[in-house]
């Protein structure tokens, strides 16, 4: 089953630079640097990407590999606890491949250090043995291109951003180039989608493609199981309604955050540690998949005081700020 979900991601996946919808600047950059170093006969330079999850990291990672004519080599800054797990990875490049670590905020010290020669000069430097009769061994690396993804980037250390030549962040995507992705993804399902109901998906996919081909699959299921397979703007509405995804593209979670916020802590400011316990939601899973499109949405401020609930929170919940009614749920 997972490996069945796994192949379905995949075909929903864009494969070219061209079928890649919205940042059109970053794709412009890309293409010319692709192309430069082309020409050279060189590989593309070492490329760090930004943004809050599901907006097209890993895609363009799968897509820069296969513009270049290289194979792709995939692992996460978890995985790489230990200097020889770097090795594993490293002995295994060719002249040319792309080696993507997502989560590279997440390397450890000895590992990233170690890094640092082979993103410079292509060499790797290991330790042999202990003590007295240890030795330096120098491994020469053949030139590759190191893409890394991250959506703390502010975890990254300077040394290992300033060695990536290629710095881009992603930006949150539009509902128009929202409802382009709708209609791809489902023209590749092969499930009608009326434009409307397409609209609506889109509206309510908090500006990230991921959560577009993830309601829409959702909403799929409702087609076919109460409407022939068919989605219109009613069965659209209804699945999302059942799905508990509000016209804002608000969650369950994201209701309760924002509610915790104003029935608990008067709408702020307060820290983002004292939330998480107020939600029971650890606090990286707050800062990465919820704050980002909360404050991007105009829901929520962060300041150096803490967190604080907008004016559009309390229109959104229809609380105000002397309100003590408690929201359904939050008993």
């Amino acid at each position: 089953m997972e490996e069945a979900a796994q192949v379905l991601d995949h075909t929903l996946r864009p494969r070219t630079l061209a079928e890649f919808v919205g940042q059109d600047r970053m794709k412009d950059n890309l293409r010319i640097f692709m192309e430069a170093a082309k020409k050279r006969g060189e590989p593309l330079d070492h490329c760090l990407f930004y943004s809050p999850p599901g907006l097209g990291k890993t895609t363009l990672a799968y897509i820069l590999a296969r513009e270049m004519g290289a194979n792709l080599r995939t692992t996460s800054g978890p995985l790489l606890e230990r200097v020889g797990d770097l090795a594993a990875q490293l002995t295994e490049l060719e002249e040319g491949d792309v080696l993507f670590i997502d989560e590279i905020h997440r390397l450890s010290h000895p590992v990233e250090e170690a890094l640092y020669p082979v993103m410079e000069d292509f060499q790797f430097f290991i330790q042999t043995g202990k003590g007295p009769a240890s030795n330096l061994v120098k491994l020469a690396i053949p030139r590759f291109t190191l893409v890394g993804a991250t959506t703390r980037a502010g975890l990254l250390t300077n040394p290992l951003r300033d060695r990536f030549g290629i710095v881009e962040k992603l930006e949150f995507y539009g509902v128009g180039e929202l409802e382009q992705i709708v209609e791809r993804s489902a023209a590749i399902l092969k499930v009608p989608v009326d434009a409307e109901a397409g609209r609506e998906i889109a509206r309510r996919s908090r500006a990230t493609p991921r959560v577009a081909n993830r309601l829409l699959r959702r909403v799929r299921d409702f087609a076919q199981v109460q409407a022939e397979g068919e989605i219109t703007p009613e069965l659209a509405r209804h699945a999302l309604k059942e799905l508990e995804v509000d016209e804002e593209g608000l969650n369950p979670t994201d209701r309760r955050f924002l509610a915790a916020l104003i029935e608990k802590f008067g709408g702020g400011p307060v820290g983002i540690d004292t939330l998480s316990l107020a939600v029971s939601e650890e606090i990286d899973t707050l800062c990465d998949l919820y704050e980002p499109y909360l404050v991007q949405a105009g829901f929520l401020s962060r300041t150096a005081r803490g967190r604080v609930a907008t004016e559009r929170a309390y229109r959104h919940l229809k609380l105000n700020p002397t309100s003590s009614a408690a929201l359904p749920g939050l008993e």
